[in-house]
């Protein structure tokens, strides 16, 4: 009788060594194969052998996988995470463009419209004629609808008056186009200083900075476009984002180059099982 029951024991021992044990499946692909939720009470240790606990891991680290065959390590990161309740940078995107707009030179007169609303088409002439700076045009996605997009859009202007010695402006206007409507606007004016010096030459730099609030979950696509309000010359050299035809090595397309950044942050959620 003894015997018996020494075998039984035995043979149970040995069942459990070898086999793969599963909860919530009734075939398990691994040693332990857990198909549902997992609770821990205490702490999760690595490393262990038969003799020794294994490592707990010091408070703020993370587990790392070191790949198959090997045991995850605890890790420290040098990371800020995203706390519910906060708004976070999520994306930042980055374009450049030295092609600009020469096509509001000379001989080009204004559309004389000198006011703009949000949500006018840049197709519709009656609320201007727009131009594309086409190589600053992007595309990107919003996954939460509470959210900021921040704009921030700079380039050169330059203009050349007929003469040197009599000074003449151009009114002109740049926005940012979400899916082709408008968001942000800001128009601006650029005068020669009568300077025969600089040959009638004047330049300077243009920025528009916007935040938009809650913008609708999806794919959005942003351009920007400028368009010439009026001039006091239409004899007058004028461009955005490179440098006039008559600039005579005194600028280039790359000290005038356009760039345009956004900044894609929204609100922090969880969601809870």
């Amino acid at each position: 009788m003894k015997k018996i029951i020494y075998c039984c024991v035995i043979g149970l021992l040995s069942f459990h060594v070898s086999a793969q044990v599963g909860i919530g499946t009734a075939k398990p692909k691994s040693t332990l194969d857990v198909n549902g939720k997992t609770t821990l009470r205490k702490e999760l240790r690595v490393g262990g052998t038969s003799t020794l606990a294994g490592d707990a891991g010091l408070n703020g680290q993370v587990l790392v996988s070191q790949g198959e065959g090997k045991p995850p390590v605890w890790k420290s990161l040098n990371v800020s995470f995203m706390e519910e309740g906060q708004y976070k940078l999520i994306n930042s995107y980055l374009s450049s463009d030295q092609v600009g707009i020469s096509t509001l030179s000379n001989g080009v007169a204004g559309d004389n419209v000198y006011k703009n609303s949000v949500g006018d088409n840049i197709t519709d002439i009656s609320k201007g004629k727009w131009t594309k700076i086409t190589g600053l045009a992007n595309n990107f996605a919003i996954k939460n609808g509470k959210n900021r997009l921040t704009y921030q859009f700079q380039t050169g202007v330059e203009m050349k008056a007929p003469a040197a010695t009599t000074s003449e402006s151009v009114r002109f206007a740049c926005g940012v186009f979400r899916n082709g409507t408008l968001v942000a606007v800001r128009p601006d004016r650029i005068a020669s200083n009568n300077n025969s010096e600089k040959s009638g030459l004047q330049d300077y730099i243009f920025t528009l900075s916007y935040t938009e609030l809650n913008v609708p979950v999806g794919t959005h696509t942003i351009e920007i476009a400028c368009r010439k309000i009026d001039t006091s010359n239409a004899g007058s050299q004028f461009t955005i984002g490179r440098n006039v035809q008559d600039a005579n090595g005194a600028s280039n397309a790359f000290t005038l180059e356009s760039t345009m950044k956004i900044d894609v942050i929204e609100f922090v959620t969880y969601k809870t099982n």
